[in-house]
């Protein structure tokens, strides 16, 4: 299950990489439509849903993943409050940064100082979610 979970990720890092996804400055020309809109990053994306789409509905006939005993969906499936500042603070940090989780820690093996800000940042509020849900 290691081996299969890290291939995955060498092939979602190495997929993220010859997209251009890791270059912030790429990211934000895409999130940049009232100026010089870089539409390049929504071909990308187009052809990530198909993919996604065929695993889905290959997935649909099995009675578990390839490499892990049972399927996990996610828990819950309405649109909430936590769902929408999450997704808000996403969004922000996206078009701030020009990074995401996956392209941030992808380009750390590029070793771009800002990549390692970012990483550092996210991990720091991370722990601080942590922190502020125990003691909710």
């Amino acid at each position: 299950m290691i081996l299969g979970a890290l291939l995955a990720g060498l092939l979602f890092g190495l997929g993220l990489v010859v997209a251009a996804m890791v270059d912030p400055a790429k990211v934000i020309g895409f999130l940049d439509i009232a100026g010089d809109w870089d539409p390049s990053l929504a071909l990308v994306m187009a052809g990530a849903i198909p993919v996604a789409a065929l695993g889905f509905a290959l997935s649909r006939g099995r009675s578990r993943p390839l490499l892990a005993a049972a399927f996990h969906p996610p828990g819950a499936t309405g649109i909430d409050r936590p769902l929408l500042r999450g997704a808000a603070l996403f969004g922000v940090g996206w078009g701030l940064a020009g990074f995401c989780p996956g392209p941030a820690l992808a380009s750390l093996a590029l070793g771009a100082w800002q990549s390692w800000v970012f990483a550092g940042a996210m991990l720091m509020g991370m722990a601080a979610y942590e922190v502020w849900q125990l003691r909710r």
